[in-house]
């Protein structure tokens, strides 16, 4: 599983003007299998997509087809991890290996 987590580098009227393609970039990864949550960052500096079903190349892959990363908006930081607990209603995202 992998958090990515985005950080803009850009004012938030850059940002806005490519919030609608970025929402459709989620939703085409989400439909995918791959998204399993994400939103903005309080306050509104960045975001964060959780993702499954991936390999690190993949994440990688992914995110260059993220609006924001294609028009220089946000910078990304992946962080990968094995779940080991969680609640009852995540268990269909939870890892393999700890179900």
């Amino acid at each position: 599983m992998f958090i990515i987590d985005l950080t803009y580098k850009k004012p938030l009227t850059e940002v806005d003007k490519h919030r609608s393609a970025h929402i459709e970039f989620l939703t085409k990864y989400y439909n995918a299998g791959k998204f399993i949550t994400s939103g903005a960052k309080k306050p509104r500096v960045g975001g964060v997509i959780l993702a499954q079903h991936c390999t690190a190349e993949e994440v990688q892959e992914i995110i260059t087809h993220d609006p924001f990363y294609v028009n220089a908006i946000a910078d990304y930081t992946i962080t990968e991890f094995a779940t080991s607990k969680y609640c009852e209603s995540f268990a269909s995202c939870a890892d393999e290996d700890t179900k």
